[in-house]
């Protein structure tokens, strides 16, 4: 994707001026919010962009206790349809540990089949027979059997975020100054900053087991329609330039969708699917109660009550004066007018190889290996050293390939 450079290049003393007065408004009427005593102001803030349904509240109320309250060592067993039934809370090994997933699928499965049994059992008509299934009973009180059955069969596990959602918000401080920046200069609401919170909590590194990558979680087939992906760069690995590409994809959404609910829920589960079950359905609270076509499953569902409540908890802990938030890394633009290898720009640059690499995620191995040279036109990051920022306006006599340099806030 080629970006506009009033886009791409920013002076740094704007992107980095603070925004204090709407800092304490958020802060005021997110704790309100989170305490239950949102006063008219708070709704007001709310509920034109980014509505709270009826429908979801419980949802959002759910994922806002995963995000913040809910260990990493900790899973809920929740049915997956009404997520107020809580079946319980069990401990399981730290899932940040290498391994843990194995070693806790086993425990989550026993955990599950037993409270299937409960239900299946109760679903009989047969009686309580334990404290634990009368607990279960009362939260079926008056329920049909069918509905227990149902239940028997939509028991499902969460495990808790609470460390790996902090961790996010420490990172996301070395992208949220610039993030914000372009999604005002796409004219979109700056609350989007933090849907990397539930699609990567930050990490520009995050690769899922779908082929989704980069701190958007862009497909390759959908970030192909807004960036470059081949054998030599993936732009997805970029969090600057992936951002412009959500900007862009977001944008195309909500004008196709005209709902910040449904623009974000396509981000999901896909444009034209989405616009299928408004088709069918209308309003995102029907589709949310309603639609069940294709692969609009659990995932797809929540990924709108995931977004405001990532909003709602990061922002709250952003107020803890003890975080200590990454800190945005100035780099150097150069853009290419030939193709040069990376060991010439380290040679000219006096730039580690390293340092190159991590700057330039984009750049895939093969440029690194010494197999492929960096095509013309790059826009190559290096660090904004005092020596970089004098080479901007000199020849390199060593290698004529390199033009000017610009500020670049990364």
């Amino acid at each position: 994707m080629k970006s506009d450079s009033s886009d791409t290049f920013v002076r740094i003393q704007q992107t980095c001026a603070p925004k204090l007065q709407a800092s304490f408004l958020i802060a005021a009427i997110l704790f309100l919010s989170l305490t239950g005593n949102a006063s008219s102001l708070g709704a007001t803030v709310n509920n034109k962009k980014f509505p709270i349904a009826p429908a979801i509240q419980a949802n959002v109320t759910f994922w806002e206790k995963i995000y913040s309250t809910y260990s990493t060592s900790e899973a809920v067993i929740h049915d997956k349809y009404d997520l107020t039934k809580i079946y319980g809370v069990i401990p399981i090994i730290d899932y940040l540990l290498p391994g843990a997933s194995q070693l806790n699928k086993p425990i989550l499965e026993t955990v599950k089949l037993r409270y299937s049994a409960i239900l299946t059992h109760l679903a009989k008509g047969n009686p309580p027979r334990s404290k634990e299934e009368y607990r279960i009973a009362a939260m079926f009180k008056g329920a049909r059997k069918s509905q227990l059955f149902k239940a028997s069969e939509s028991i499902r596990a969460q495990i808790g975020q609470k460390e790996r959602f902090r961790e996010g918000v420490v990172r996301s401080g070395a992208y949220l100054p610039e993030i914000r920046r372009i999604f005002r200069s796409y004219n979109l609401p700056e609350e989007l900053a933090y849907l990397p919170h539930v699609e990567s909590s930050f990490n520009p590194d995050a690769y899922s087991k779908v082929g989704a990558s980069g701190l958007w979680q862009f497909t390759r087939s959908t970030g192909k329609a807004y960036m470059r992906i081949d054998n030599l760069i993936d732009e997805r690995q970029d969090p600057i330039i992936a951002t412009h590409a959500a900007a862009k994809f977001l944008k195309k959404n909500h004008t196709l969708l005209d709902s910040w609910p449904l623009a974000l829920t396509a981000y999901n589960y896909g444009t034209s699917g989405m616009m299928r079950a408004k088709k069918d359905h209308g309003s995102y609270e029907k589709i949310f109660l309603r639609y069940q076509e294709g692969y609009f499953k659990f995932a797809s569902r929540n990924f709108y009550p995931e977004f405001l409540a990532a909003l709602r908890v990061a922002q709250k802990i952003e107020q803890d004066p003890s975080l200590r938030r990454h800190k945005p890394t100035l780099t150097t633009i150069v853009r290419l007018k030939k193709h040069a290898s990376v060991n010439t720009i380290s040679r000219n640059f006096k730039v580690n190889i390293n340092t190159i690499k991590a700057l330039n995620p984009a750049l895939k191995p093969s440029a690194f290996q010494g197999k492929q040279q960096i095509p013309r036109g790059y826009q190559l990051k290096l660090p904004a050293t005092a020596k970089n920022n004098t080479q901007q306006t000199t020849t390199i006599k060593a290698n004529q390939n390199l033009t000017k340099n610009r500020i670049y806030l990364q």
